[in-house]
């Protein structure tokens, strides 16, 4: 398809598509809202190319509770950026304009994101709070292909989702259970929610589940937050695949990152927090309440340190070494000037070591380039950005970057 504003000559292109029997569906993506385009069909196949009539047509306007964004920065990474705000997921260009949008009657939830597999996914809200919330996966058209739900009856997070080419995911679920904490200094019926990890076929069928009533112990928690009714034990809010296959995920609450063997269930090494098993050599606090974890290479990852340092929250790259059990900070960026994500955020390694970065709570999103200075940022304050993410195209999003 080529197309552009008309009355100039169509100067852009849509990817290829091959039709599927005697007809084909092509999108056009990211135009500009209530303009006048032309546009032009051509086919090809055989050595023979066919154009078709110049046909004319009028976008929509952005709907009128849409934020509009003002951005900066003279040299940010190519494409666009994704995240969730209100009842949409959007994705914006390197201006700020609104691109691409996909509406959800009962909110966008917190993390709407590409996947490698092309599509995006969300956990919108329900109808009714009691409700199921699953999550959904969605085409570049904006179309539901798949419901994305947890095995054993459990309900999914919010925070984060790992679809694979077989179609298979990982998902975060909570696991609730009543526990006597009365001999730990809290209630005899309290209600405990921890955060199990599965890894669900394509078709449903559950391949893997792991909990941490089975690993961990309610111990792992400080006092003062075990010593309620409702105790958030694990806060589970991040999960990545390592190059082994084995999972490593963010648990909020415990200030720990874990990783967790993929067949077995076994937990191969605990990073942070009260079981930390590795001796940090490294400046300052460790992270404390961290979002975002992504492992950027064997021995390397990356995330959002929140609450390390009261007053400047910081997306941290840090080395490890598994064998001997120890880690080094590598590099940390912080905003300027400072700012505290309290709740949320995240950090996405970008090429030449380039890091995007939302900090949450605190409304800031910004992309650093490999010495730390901000190449790009939305201006202002964006809201609560939980996950910013940059894509490189709107016909495959996620398609070639990593998580």
């Amino acid at each position: 398809m080529h197309y552009g504003l008309a009355g100039t000559p169509p100067d852009s292109q849509t990817p290829a598509l091959a039709p599927a029997g005697d007809s084909v569906s092509l999108p056009v993506l990211g135009l500009l809202p209530d303009t006048v385009y032309t546009l032009q069909v051509v086919a090809y196949g055989g050595g023979v190319i066919a154009i078709g009539d110049t046909m004319a047509f009028r976008t929509g306007p952005l709907p009128s509770d849409m934020p509009r964004y003002v951005t900066s920065g003279s040299d940010p990474s190519p494409g666009y950026v994704v995240f969730a705000v209100g009842p949409y997921g959007v994705a914006i260009d390197n201006t700020g304009r609104v691109v691409w949008y996909r509406r959800f009657a009962y909110g966008a939830g917190l993390a709407f994101e590409a996947q490698s597999t092309g599509h995006y996914v969300a956990r919108p809200g329900t109808l009714e709070p009691t409700e199921r919330h699953p999550w959904v996966e969605i085409d570049p058209l904006g179309a539901v292909t798949r419901v994305l739900g947890c095995a054993r009856g459990l309900e999914p997070r919010l925070h984060d989702l790992i679809v694979l080419p077989d179609g298979s995911y990982w998902i975060m679920c909570d696991d609730i259970r009543r526990m006597d904490l009365s001999p730990l200094g809290g209630t005899a019926e309290a209600l405990v929610t921890a955060t199990a990890i599965q890894h669900v076929a394509g078709d449903g069928a559950l391949l893997f589940s792991w909990t941490p009533f089975d690993h961990f112990d309610i111990s792992d928690l400080p006092p003062e937050a075990r010593a309620d009714t409702n105790v958030n034990w694990t806060h589970g809010n991040a999960l990545d695949l390592d190059a082994d296959g084995n999972v490593v995920v963010s648990f909020r609450n415990l200030n720990e990152i874990t990783k967790i063997d993929a067949e077995t269930g076994q937990v191969l090494w605990r990073l942070g927090g009260a079981r930390n098993q590795f001796a940090f050599d490294a400046p300052g606090p460790a992270f404390v309440r961290q979002h975002g974890l992504r492992l950027t290479q064997r021995g390397q990852l990356i995330l959002l340190d929140n609450l390390g340092d009261a007053l400047d929250s910081r997306v941290e790259r840090y080395g490890y070494d598994p064998e001997r059990r120890v880690v080094s900070l590598l590099a940390a960026h912080g905003a300027t000037p400072p700012v505290t994500a309290q709740l949320g955020g995240s950090v996405q390694a970008l090429p030449n070591g380039r890091i995007l970065v939302s900090f949450g709570t605190a409304g800031r999103v910004e992309e650093y380039d490999a010495g730390g200075t901000v190449v790009w940022r939305i201006e202002g304050n964006p809201g609560y950005v939980f996950r910013a993410q940059r894509i490189r195209s709107l016909y495959e999003p996620g398609v070639g970057l990593r998580r």
